[in-house]
């Protein structure tokens, strides 16, 4: 497996926050022109310790940054609170989340370029939708499902933050507006809320119509972020987990996917207009 790709099958001792901040300290340390080898004696650490700071496995404290600083006679105003906010607690723990997996992720992210195409983007679904969903296919008990329901929802309210908005676009294969998920009544209240959240300035929807002669076989998320230091990360699921890549031609392979699904897709007025026509 890829440095760069990893899976989330299993819980991950280490936060997108964490890692962000190692990176930076592997860059100011390559910018002190230091080896490990060099770097690690001068810390009161071991090369391998330094190494899992670096990869984001191991918490790096205020005060091992500000010797980082010292050592690597480098300032950075914005460090000490960066190693503060990789420190806290993910929100989503509060629910019994500890897969530091997708919701880790989109929690940093700008943008979310999505495919979906047997659903409804987790992000647009309604509460009954996301119930009946998680009554199909959820593998936890009533309590870890009530949780998983709440973590949603928290999620959704990004789309209509004023502090961190989270810009969605959202490609739909036609067929998923037709799977009839959780009963008709229920599939009624999920597409008129398709028309409702279109409307919102974080939000593009398109649909990818069924004579859209090539659509990707499975769901696929590109995620973007405001520091330009942090490259684009591309999230896929498969049936027993799902992997989270940064490694930048497969990123950028995605996103020629992405486009061409795109290009393929109705205009997003057009397709308000045909949900509107399925609500009828």
């Amino acid at each position: 497996m890829s440095t760069k790709e990893f899976a989330v099958t299993e819980p991950s001792r280490s936060t997108f926050l964490r890692r962000k901040l190692g990176a930076k300290l592997k860059r100011m340390r390559e910018q002190a022109k230091m080896s490990l080898d060099d770097a690690a004696p001068r810390l009161d650490k071991t090369r391998s310790t330094l190494h899992r700071i670096e990869k984001g496995e191991t918490r790096a404290d205020v005060h091992l940054i500000r010797s980082m600083m010292d050592v690597y006679d480098i300032f950075d105003a914005d460090l000490v609170e960066e190693a503060r906010a990789a420190a806290k607690t993910p929100w989503y723990r509060a629910y019994g989340f500890k897969d530091l997996g997708y919701v880790d992720v989109e929690t940093e992210a700008a943008r979310v370029r999505e495919f979906q195409p047997v659903d409804i983007s987790g992000l647009l679904q309604t509460p009954a939708y996301m119930r009946a969903l998680f009554d199909a296919y959820h593998r936890g008990g009533p309590l870890t499902m009530e949780n998983d329901l709440k973590v949603r929802s928290i999620r959704r309210r990004r789309l209509t933050s004023k502090d961190r908005p989270l810009q969605l676009t959202s490609l739909i294969y036609e067929a998923a507006l037709h799977r009839e998920v959780g009963g008709a009544e229920v599939m009624r209240e999920q597409l008129r809320h398709l028309v409702e959240v279109s409307e919102l300035p974080t939000v593009t929807l398109q649909i990818v119509p069924l004579k859209a002669l090539y659509v990707p076989n499975g769901v696929f998320t590109l995620l973007g972020f405001e520091d330009p230091a942090d490259p684009e990360m591309l999230y896929v699921e498969y049936p027993t987990g799902s992997l989270h890549i940064e490694d930048e031609s497969e990123v950028h392979e995605a996103k020629l996917v992405f486009e061409q699904v795109h290009a393929k897709s109705l205009s997003p007025t057009d397709s308000v207009a045909l949900i509107e026509r399925l609500i009828s």
